[in-house]
């Protein structure tokens, strides 16, 4: 069974189709990145994983996405369960103004967890979990924002990992970023895929090569492409691919 699955996902804006007839595979444990120029519907499709584009007025989707074999768009599924197994990152780094403590066990409170010491706990492994452990043990009661924006962006990748989830989504998580931040995102990222399901989107071709195991071509909201990464980077079967990935447009 595949973690993710789109069966012939057809996504609209109101009368704008945004996403046209999307089929798409996701194996567990692997980095997927989804590459392709700007409006061409990634980060689009990957907000539809956690259902994130419910917050839009006006928004239709047709076909099937599937979480563990099962549909995430039937009316019974609770939302905000989905969204503990299916965290997101996002392309600013966005904590919350509170200590950076209470940015990682926010999530755990909210969901009505009291045990000090579970909350202790889950907030020191997932700092660790996101290398972020040993630059701020010593700080944990000061503001989120005296961190630098690539410490903030890793905490923001501890806060989803809190809730446990076996998939983490991240919109282009580096590119608010500086080279030494982003390189430390890209290990950790690497570190990660033995626990969690990594689908990025990113519009950087040397990280999407470096990082993902597979890799996704969107353009005009189609899925031109998916395949292996190195292949896909090698020889792309689709001329469109390659012209994108060698630079002659996008």
């Amino acid at each position: 069974m595949y973690t993710i699955e789109a069966k012939n996902v057809n996504f609209f804006y109101g009368e704008f189709q945004a996403l046209k007839n999307i089929n798409l595979q996701v194996e567990k444990n692997n980095v997927v990145a989804f590459i392709g120029p700007s409006g061409c519907g990634k980060s689009t499709f990957l907000r539809l994983l956690n259902r994130m584009n419910d917050l839009i007025d006006g928004t239709r989707l047709e076909g099937e996405i599937l979480f563990e074999g099962k549909d995430i768009y039937r009316k019974d599924v609770k939302v905000d369960e989905l969204r503990k197994k299916v965290g997101m990152v996002f392309q600013k780094p966005n904590p919350f103004p509170k200590s950076i403590f209470e940015n990682v066990a926010y999530g755990l409170r909210v969901n009505g967890i009291k045990d000090k010491t579970y909350i202790e706990n889950r907030v020191e492994q997932s700092l660790r979990g996101a290398a972020l452990w040993d630059e701020v043990k010593d700080k944990l009661k000061k503001s989120a924002f005296a961190l630098s924006g690539g410490q903030q962006q890793r905490l923001c990748i501890a806060r989803a990992m809190a809730m446990t989830p076996s998939v983490l989504l991240m919109d282009e998580p580096a590119s608010a970023l500086d080279p030494i931040s982003t390189a430390k995102i890209e290990e950790l990222i690497h570190e990660l895929k033995e626990q969690y399901t990594i689908i990025i989107v990113t519009h950087n071709m040397q990280q999407a090569s470096r990082i993902s195991d597979k890799t996704a071509y969107f353009y005009l909201g189609e899925l031109i492409e998916f395949g292996d990464t190195r292949k896909i980077f090698t020889h792309p079967d689709h001329q469109s691919t390659q012209n994108y990935i060698t630079g002659r447009f996008g």
